[in-house]
């Protein structure tokens, strides 16, 4: 999102709006599956940004992670279910599979 690779205009902040947007709508005690390439965090020009689990954790404040599963950069390994944010840093580009709870209100 915001990196014009399907015909979207260019905004760096893109996908900061979008997960907002997701973390807006999605009611009190929602869930919510973000996939995303892990790992050293940059950005692919006109591809893909790579995130850092720590990134992730602090754009989902507010949400309770239920299960953090990855896909890592060697295929032979198979998916990781309960991985480690260490096992999340140590990739160049993973697939980061998060599972997030919105907590509850008492509103």
């Amino acid at each position: 999102v915001g990196l014009g690779r399907y015909g979207d205009s260019l905004d760096p902040d893109g996908d900061l709006e979008a997960i907002a947007a997701l973390k807006r709508v999605l009611k009190s005690g929602g869930e919510l599956l973000f996939v995303v390439p892990i790992g050293k965090p940059k950005i692919v020009f006109n591809a893909h940004r790579i995130y850092s689990y720590e990134q992730i954790m602090s754009y989902f404040n507010g949400f309770d992670l239920k299960e953090f599963s990855l896909i890592p950069d060697d295929p032979e390994v198979g998916i990781i279910k309960f991985a480690t944010q260490k096992s999340a840093d140590a990739q160049n580009y993973g697939c980061g599979c998060f599972w997030f709870r919105k907590k509850v209100s008492n509103l």
